[in-house]
């Protein structure tokens, strides 16, 4: 009897932990948030961009690799900066020929154009975990001001990297003409929606 009763507790603890390992990494309270300077953690960031594929269906791709850094105050968020930096070879979908067009000229133009960047110009907060994040956005040689629509995911220890993380997502959507990429329009879509879900782990 009394070795089932420690089996139970053992299995009970095991059961446990990986609900007190995310315990521990994320704190879903904003104001608990620590104040600093973050960068980008590329490893689990992504940016997903969708587009109607002649109306039949919506098609998705990925960008990777992205850098970039994160000024933040839970106390000021007003103050809050964001730089973004994506190379845009680092383009993919599920198709490895489509992948290898949208990098030529007559689409995205990764040769000439290697990155794809946005700088913050105002952040207004519009929640106890939202806020809209007005900035320039530099795609294809041009720069386009767009307003992502963000929300506060959680904050604390990541227990794998031991880095102190903070975690959002941001929602935006542009006309891709804006930018000069016209290829098929209207058979491919203008309009294109990008989903980021962004970690940046604390520098100081």
């Amino acid at each position: 009897m009394r070795n089932l009763t420690s089996i139970l507790i053992a299995a009970a603890a095991l059961a446990g932990a990986p609900a007190a390992l995310h315990a521990q990494a994320a704190n879903p309270a904003p104001a608990a948030v620590q104040a600093g300077a973050y960068k980008v953690e590329p490893n689990h960031t992504r940016v997903q961009f969708t587009v109607s594929h002649m109306g039949f269906s919506d098609w998705y791709g990925d960008f990777t690799s992205a850098s970039g850094t994160l000024s933040l105050d839970p106390k000021a968020v007003s103050k809050a900066k964001v730089a973004i930096t994506i190379p845009t070879a680092s383009v993919s979908t599920t198709n490895a020929t489509l992948d290898g067009e949208l990098k030529d000229a007559n689409w995205f133009d990764a040769a000439q154009y290697p990155t794809i960047t946005f700088t913050s110009t105002k952040v207004t907060q519009t929640g106890p975990r939202t806020a809209l994040i007005t900035g320039d956005l530099t795609f294809h040689g041009v720069t386009k001001p767009v307003v992502l629509k963000a929300s506060f995911n959680a904050s604390g220890i990541n227990p794998l990297s031991k880095g102190y993380t903070v975690g959002f997502n941001a929602t935006t959507s542009l006309k891709r003409s804006d930018f000069g990429v016209k290829t098929y329009i209207p058979l491919i879509g203008d309009d294109v929606t990008l989903r980021i879900s962004a970690a940046f782990e604390k520098a100081n």
